[in-house]
């Protein structure tokens, strides 16, 4: 079970400008190739775009990079916790 103070660690780094910021870069890019890659239809035979499948290419990664991110500061935290 985790406990309250390292949830709002997790959350404060969560919230950090470098973290998000990153994330937000790679959900574009992986958002856009997925969307490129899963709304074919839409692009080249005019088909229905699928609002749902858009918004969650782009949040899917997004949720991704982010909690890469904040899995690898917690690490490099509890390292340097660790040897001092």
């Amino acid at each position: 079970m985790m406990n309250l103070s390292r949830l709002r660690d997790m959350v404060r780094i969560l919230c950090m400008r470098d973290i998000a910021g990153r994330a937000l870069r790679i959900a574009l890019v992986v958002g856009t190739v997925l969307n490129l890659i899963n709304q074919s239809g839409y692009w080249l035979h005019d088909d229905s775009l699928h609002i749902g499948h858009l918004l969650l290419n782009y949040v899917v990664p997004y949720c991704v990079a982010s909690y890469s991110a904040v899995r690898t500061r917690m690490q490099d935290i509890r390292m340097v916790d660790d040897q001092g």
